[in-house]
């Protein structure tokens, strides 16, 4: 029993660290952003309203762009049963969140554990040790893995064909990048083309092959997605077409901001790789083999810097390689760390991985502290759920707290009832039969100011202990009408004043 024991240990020791982690930000912060809003909901219909798609939320607002229903499908399927079971056991609709998302997170890891292996394969299981180390100690990947982001389902594809490509079946490894480009993310585009151009130029694949392969596996995507979303969606529809054409040839997404072109390689990959970045670099000094995976990796983050909306989450993709070539590099470090220069190295790469964790600390907390109407949710639920005639409870979200930790998931059942209608101006609010807001403003005519939830606001460093601290301000205030006298006297923690 022992032996065995040890075995498992040994088999999947790897992935208890890293999903250990994982489920860990996904229960200390369950709530989720805007940017995951389409495919969150999406999960939430699929799993409580089913084949009523006129119930679904994307149609009632269905943001600027489409996007596809085949990943919140899949997730939605694997988490059913214990979704069914949650429901059984009537537990709120929150702890379904829990499920989709650890799911998600399960999907992601697998397709990790894959290109783990293929690297312990090709370059020894101390890379691989240290590839995981790195890893666990990076805030970024593992926090995202669990997030309903279309870059997460590409994420997951990705993983998968950089397996492959270590694997040798380079055919495999382009398709599942096609498959992530035409479905998911339209802008994995800039990394197929430099993967491809690569395995062209050094003879590993064969042109008319590949294009043969690659355009069966254009077909059978777009068949699947236009299949799947133009029966939700109610229209002849390719998701990443619309996406394509709205950010690449309209470029519309700099409306949601722009940063310079070096931001990614001196903001992004710093806060996201840690102690892994300086050491990718040596890793491609020390191993000539690594160039040859960094490569495809490093054009795609240069191409995609020439789009002037950026974000972190646009380039997670590259993590596991620059991961890997960091692992080449700390591998070596370590087997020469009894020489004279290299002792110093050694030494260096302990202080990056300690500086690492420390980052990590403070990046989790400022992200537990960044989804305030998530948490405004509870104790309006706890305090505010108590009525006397059965009336029904209308709550109004207003656009900051339904992009800042609100989804349908957070919604508990009768009487509670929650309105997210656009354009209401903040005099038109008395005028209206809402029991609670939930709004970014602290005054609202009409209403009374029952309680604020902070949020994050910046970091605060000083010379001292902690050096680095959070910086907190009320973000999200909840209100009762006026008119209704139970519930403004109950027992609230009240609001700040406000100059």
């Amino acid at each position: 029993m022992a032996r065995k024991s040890e075995k498992l240990l040994e088999l999947y020791g790897y992935d208890l660290v890293l999903g250990s982690i994982a489920a860990f930000y996904v229960f200390m912060v369950p709530y989720t952003k805007v940017e995951e809003s389409f495919n969150v909901q999406a999960m939430h219909d699929i799993l409580y309203h089913r084949h009523q798609i006129e119930k679904y939320d994307h149609l009632e607002f269905p943001g600027v762009v489409p996007r596809t229903f085949v990943g919140a499908f899949l997730v939605s399927i694997l988490a059913s049963p214990a979704v069914l079971l949650m429901n059984l056991l009537h537990l709120p609709k929150l702890y379904s969140l829990y499920a989709v998302r650890l799911v998600l997170g399960g999907i992601v890891l697998s397709t990790l554990r894959f290109f783990r292996i293929q690297i312990k394969k090709k370059f020894g299981s101390q890379v691989e040790a240290f590839f995981v180390i790195l890893t666990a100690s990076q805030f970024h990947l593992l926090f995202y893995c669990t997030r309903p982001l279309p870059n997460t389902l590409a994420f997951s594809l990705v993983n998968l064909a950089y397996g492959y490509w270590f694997k040798g079946s380079l055919y495999a490894a382009l398709n599942c990048m096609v498959f992530a480009t035409l479905v998911f993310r339209c802008d994995i585009l800039l990394l197929i083309a430099p993967l491809g151009l690569e395995l062209l130029l050094t003879k590993s694949v064969s042109f008319w092959k590949a294009l043969t392969s690659c355009l069966a596996a254009a077909f059978l995507s777009i068949g699947l997605t236009v299949l799947v979303d133009s029966v939700m969606w109610r229209r002849l529809l390719w998701p990443e077409l619309e996406v394509f054409w709205f950010n690449s040839v309209l470029n519309r997404s700099s409306e949601w901001g722009t940063h310079p072109f070096h931001w990614y390689f001196t903001s992004a990959l710093p806060r996201s790789l840690l102690a892994a970045y300086p050491l990718f670099l040596f890793g491609v000094l020390l191993d000539r083999r690594v160039f040859f995976y960094i490569l495809p990796v490093l054009s795609f983050v240069l191409l995609y810097s020439k789009l002037p909306h950026k974000e972190l989450r646009f380039v997670i993709s590259s993590i596991p390689i620059f991961n890997f070539a960091a692992a080449v590099a700390a591998s070596r470090v370590y087997n020469n760390r009894k020489k004279r220069f290299w002792k110093f190295l050694y030494i260096t790469m302990l202080g990056l991985m300690l500086g690492s964790l420390a980052c990590t600390a403070v990046f989790f907390m400022a992200s537990y502290e960044n989804y305030p109407s998530g948490y405004a949710l509870k104790p309006l639920h706890r305090i505010g759920g108590i009525t006397k005639n059965s009336d029904e409870l209308w709550v109004h979200i207003d656009t900051f707290s339904a992009m800042n930790g609100i989804s349908r998931f957070c919604e508990d059942n009768y009487p509670w009832r929650y309105s997210k209608e656009e354009n209401i101006y903040l005099e038109d609010f008395q005028m209206r039969n809402f029991t609670y807001l939930l709004n970014e403003n602290f005054y609202i005519k009409g209403f009374k100011c029952l309680m604020s939830v902070d949020g994050f606001s910046r970091l605060h460093v000083r010379i001292g202990f902690p050096s680095i601290s959070l910086v907190k301000g009320p973000k999200v205030f909840i209100h009762g009408n006026i008119r209704n006298t139970d519930i403004t006297n109950r027992s609230w923690p009240g609001c700040p004043v406000i100059p």
